[in-house]
């Protein structure tokens, strides 16, 4: 019998715990900036939060709080399409879990499209996701602490001290930055990010939103 699979009930299983730990562990090693439980539950809960304030229903916002708790699984396998690997991880985890399959298919589906270079926000679910997951930029998710070998990368989140997502129902979704701009410009920030922004730009669309950002109070997108 198919059951309908809470977010709890992933959370509290040891296979994601451990799937999640591993992943993040090859991270480590190639020098990826933090993609651990700190990440992927702030995700999740962001994911939720967006439709949950947009009106959707609870059970779309259970959907893509679990969609956003699973979506980094895949780099325990390699960093290169682990949205699409993580999108066969996860239904194989589901599926043992006697997850509904519709279920299952929405979750699969915005995992197998969060990653930027293949990214499409095919329905709500993903929308949610790919905003919560680009927008998750901040200091503490860099893990390198010699400021003297810092990569652009590093130093471009380093930089940004706070991320605020606020969501206006019906208007616009908008990303507040605090950045410290004696470590990093504004264009360093577009220089690594610009293609996130503009599949949040998609991702807001898809949810009938404009999507916005501003850093230090002045608007940027």
């Amino acid at each position: 019998m198919k059951v309908k699979i809470t977010f709890d009930d992933v959370r509290n299983s040891s296979v994601v715990k451990t799937y999640i730990q591993k992943a993040d562990e090859s991270l480590i090693a190639r020098g990826y900036t933090e993609h651990s439980f700190a990440h992927v539950t702030r995700v999740a809960e962001d994911a939720s939060r967006i439709l949950l304030t947009l009106g959707y229903d609870e059970r779309d916002a259970e959907l893509a709080k679990i969609a956003g708790y699973l979506h980094d699984i895949g780099n325990v396998i390699n960093r290169i399409d682990h949205a699409q690997s993580g999108a066969v991880m996860a239904f194989r985890i589901l599926d043992n879990m006697g997850a509904d399959p519709e279920d299952i298919a929405t979750i699969i589906t915005a995992i197998g499209n969060h990653d930027e270079s293949t990214a499409f926000p095919v329905n709500a679910v993903a929308a949610a996701l790919i905003l919560a997951d680009k927008c998750d930029v901040r200091s503490t998710r860099v893990r390198n602490l010699d400021f003297a070998t810092y990569d652009q990368h590093d130093r471009v989140n380093y930089a940004v001290k706070e991320s605020i997502i606020d969501i206006e129902k019906g208007s616009h979704i908008h990303l507040r930055l605090t950045v410290d701009l004696d470590m990093c410009s504004v264009m360093d920030y577009f220089e690594i990010f610009l293609g996130r922004m503009l599949l949040c730009r998609k991702a807001a669309e898809k949810l009938g939103l404009e999507f916005r950002m501003s850093i230090n109070g002045e608007k940027v997108i």
